[in-house]
């Protein structure tokens, strides 16, 4: 973990620079009916990351969201597809930079862990650094939240590698490389899932470190509906496992079904052994269609496999056409 504080003060965000005439960093914040917090978060990114382009984007809020950022100096920007997902595929497709902060705008992300996480990820050439969030009062964190985010992470450690503790934070700086090759699929808050997978799958350079995560203001709502979104969550990881690992994902499905064919035909043969007879037919040709059909889906994980390979090859080409972190800021991770 890289003390956030020592960063901080090391790191001078106006003096980054890469002379290819767009911004050095800039910060990225979603937002729908923010309007209590929403200026509050420009003005503490815009202390802690000086002469940085904050751009916010809203999705539709029906309170005055839009006039409260535009008051705290940020560029506002409108996204109609409603959804999280939708608004960090058009962010990141409209706005050119080479590192990107990106936050929620509900003020419960710590603000002056930027610079430090910035730092991070040139020092260290990375692609991703995620803020892991740490309650900083019991109430910050609700439990049902606490205990979902904590299964989800298992779940996507045991699918896809285990390097990140807290999967779900949307406080994360990206780099260049990484926006410009991320597919963006997902339509609301699975979007967090969706990078963490893409990182792992990439096998990406990356890392976390632990930031504050407060509690909401008061009148400040969470968007965040606990089992909805959780299963929209769990139907992304399951969704990924298929399209980035469809031999482990038909091969279930193969073994599901071979199992409850031998466990269904198993009485049938020993009768059958016994006696000369096949007493039960409809339960031997259901055996024999559940025998074939977990084949049938073997050889389609076996042929998605060879085809997402390719596909990761294509990605990972994509991935390569931009400069690294390190080649981008040679001088600052020169002075770390």
């Amino acid at each position: 973990m890289i003390d956030m504080g020592v960063a901080a003060q090391r790191l001078k965000p106006t003096a980054l620079s890469t002379g290819l005439g767009r911004p050095a960093v800039v910060v990225l914040i979603p937002c729908y009916n923010e309007a209590r917090t929403i200026g509050r978060v420009v003005r503490d990114f815009a202390s802690v990351l000086p002469n940085t382009p904050i751009y916010v984007y809203d999705n539709n809020s029906r309170d005055d969201s839009i006039g409260e950022a535009m008051r705290a100096g940020a560029i506002v920007r409108k996204e109609e597809k409603q959804g999280k997902g939708n608004v960090v595929r058009r962010m990141f497709a409209d706005i050119d930079a080479d590192i990107y902060v990106l936050a929620d705008g509900d003020d419960t992300y710590e603000s002056p862990a930027a610079p430090g996480m910035i730092q991070r990820l040139i020092s260290g050439n990375l692609d991703m650094v995620n803020g892991a969030r740490h309650a900083a009062s019991r109430t910050a964190y609700r439990r049902g939240h606490q205990f979902g985010n904590s299964m989800l992470n298992r779940i996507v450690a045991g699918l896809f590698g285990d390097q990140f503790t807290d999967m779900l934070s949307g406080y994360r700086v990206f780099s260049r490389r990484f926006v410009k090759s991320f597919p963006a699929l997902a339509k609301g808050f699975e979007i967090e899932t969706e990078f963490t997978v893409h990182a792992l799958e990439l096998r990406m350079p990356v890392d976390e470190v632990l930031t504050d995560y407060r509690e909401r203001p008061d009148g400040s709502e969470s968007k965040l509906r606990t089992f909805h979104d959780g299963f929209r969550i769990l139907w992304m990881i399951v969704r990924l496992l298929k399209e980035e690992r469809p031999l482990y994902f038909f091969g279930a499905i193969f073994g599901l079904c071979a199992s409850i064919a031998i466990i269904l035909m198993a009485p049938v043969f020993l009768s059958y052994m016994e006696t000369g007879l096949v007493a039960r037919f409809p339960t031997a040709i259901l055996s024999s269609a559940l025998m074939l059909l977990g084949f049938i889906s073997l050889a389609c994980g076996l042929i998605l496999d060879t085809v997402t390979h390719g596909r990761k090859e294509l990605k990972r080409l994509k991935y390569l056409e931009f400069a690294s972190t390190r080649a981008l800021f040679a001088d600052a991770a020169g002075d770390d």
